[in-house]
């Protein structure tokens, strides 16, 4: 269904004036009449552009400091006529109500008020009406009508007209009603939610239909709310990522932004099998991978930063999901080619204030995302041994991958490396066991604990003394604190107690 309507006659009204000139001086160069409002008429105007103002346009002239200039019978009649039905087509004649082929718009920056200022009157003032009715208008009656809302459809637009002499497209037509509507939704949502504190509405945008979800029998899809993270990362080869790759690609993306040296994350089933820092990504990826390469297999590696010739060699050698990475060279980039099921990914790695939403029975959980940076500050000696501020620094490391291990959470590190993870389990007795037996598999180096709630009782520290654990993380709060200090006291063990907990569920 082709349905080419010509284009005679467009409305121009942004507040984003990005590219306007050069839109406007193609479309005046196609014989098409342009209105205009506001400041954009006269940045047309200044360019020698021949542009009609709104004002003359409608017979009627913009009032209250602009707040009423485009609601009007003219505008939305131009917009809204049906053209082949004989009723509108007599009654916009009757009226002199001229059709409008083309609506060119983006509304006031309401988003981006919210985000600089506190000030309610400055907001207000930024939340767009006549614009969003044009809009609904406009891309209600796409049969007949075309309607551009940002900036990055402008060539689009010049690309169909040249394709179609001056016209548009049925389908085409049809595709940007439906961004204008996902457009409106979203900016009637910011509104909503700055309004109602109570009340949270979400919006998604449809990124990717999966195969399936965490098994073959679930439905599944990808929805994008911002262009970044993993979200946003771009994929250099491979496979369609999975629901579980995606998941546990967040998680190793999440882990590695912890720091700023270079780091590798190597994640199974949403938890760290190995992590380290080096001096180096090619020491860091080596170290992280000796931690547990039995189940690195198969897993997904996160790397902070530039994957060289030599790292990819190595990575080569390994089965895995995924790669993330910020950057990758040309020479590793054919290197890894070679394993045509590997996902590569770039990822920007950049921290941003993010909210966590999960789904729950009848509704949703919301929470900020768990991205306390753990300093020295945080740190409270309360037993008799104490350790030194390089040795401090391996239990910020500790504790910093402990926070992305699924709760009961245990993690034993030496050198900036971990040595044992106990994940999950039901008592944090096992976690611990689980955390220090692996340790016993690296021999040279001073170990560390971290825990990621306090210890319910002094058990915990029996068992990391029976491991040589020189020094531990915890959060104080337990009933039984002088009971386990007394126990790290007694094992010559040096205690530090933070205030945040970690949980991770």
């Amino acid at each position: 269904m082709t349905n080419l309507q010509k284009i005679s006659r467009c409305l121009i009204s942004v507040s984003d004036k990005t590219n306007i000139v050069e839109l406007a001086k193609f479309l005046s160069s196609q014989g098409v009449e342009l209105i205009s409002t506001g400041g954009t008429r006269k940045l047309l105007a200044e360019q020698k552009i021949p542009v009609k103002d709104i004002s003359d346009f409608t017979g009627f002239p913009e009032m209250m400091d602009g707040r009423v200039k485009t609601l009007h019978p003219k505008v939305h009649g131009g917009l809204l006529a049906v053209l082949d039905n004989p009723e509108h087509v007599a009654a916009a004649k009757e009226h002199k109500i001229e059709s409008i082929d083309l609506l060119v718009i983006n509304l006031y920056p309401f988003v981006e008020t919210v985000a600089k200022t506190n000030d309610e009157e400055e907001i207000i003032e930024n939340i767009d009406i006549g614009g969003p009715a044009m809009v609904r208008s406009a891309s209600k009656n796409f049969a007949y009508k075309t309607v551009i809302t940002s900036v990055g459809q402008y060539e689009n637009l010049i690309t169909e007209m040249k394709i179609n002499s001056g016209a548009t497209s049925f389908e085409f037509r049809k595709s940007l009603a439906a961004q204008a509507f996902k457009n409106i939704a979203d900016y009637d949502l910011a509104i909503s939610n700055w309004f109602n504190k109570s009340d949270l509405c979400v919006s998604g945008t449809l990124k990717q239909s999966l195969r399936y979800g965490e098994n073959s029998h679930q439905k599944a899809a990808l929805y994008a709310t911002r262009n970044s993270g993993i979200v946003g990362a771009k994929q250099l080869q491979g496979k369609e990522l999975s629901y579980n790759n995606l998941n546990d690609s967040d998680a190793a993306y999440n882990l590695v932004l912890e720091f700023e040296k270079p780091a590798c994350a190597i994640i199974k089933h949403a938890n760290p099998c190995g992590t380290a820092i080096g001096t180096n990504l090619l020491e860091a990826y080596t170290r992280a991978l000796s931690s547990d390469s039995k189940s690195a297999f198969g897993g997904i590696v996160a790397l902070n930063g530039k994957i060289d010739e030599a790292l990819a060699t190595e990575l080569s050698k390994m089965f895995f999901e995924v790669i993330i990475a910020r950057e990758i060279s040309e020479e590793a980039e054919v290197i890894l080619s070679a394993k045509k099921n590997l996902r590569v990914l770039l990822a920007d790695f950049k921290k941003s204030v993010e909210t966590q939403i999960k789904s729950v029975s009848g509704g949703f959980l919301v929470q900020d995302l768990d991205q306390k940076i753990i300093t020295k500050n945080d740190l409270k000696l309360v037993s008799k041994k104490s350790v030194s501020d390089a040795e401090i620094e391996q239990l910020i490391f500790a504790m910093s991958v402990c926070k992305h291990v699924k709760s009961n959470a245990i993690t034993v590190v030496q050198n900036f490396q971990t040595v044992g993870v106990g994940a999950g389990q039901m008592n944090r007795v096992d976690a611990c066991e689980i955390a220090c037996k692996k340790s016993l598999e690296f021999k040279d180096g001073e170990k560390f604990l971290a825990s990621d709630a306090f210890f319910p009782f002094a058990d915990n520290i029996e068992i990391a003394a029976s491991y040589n654990i020189k020094a531990i993380i915890a959060p104080g709060g337990s009933m039984r604190d002088e009971e386990v200090i007394a126990k790290a006291d007694e094992k010559g063990i040096a205690l530090y107690f933070i205030e945040t907990r970690h949980f991770k569920h």
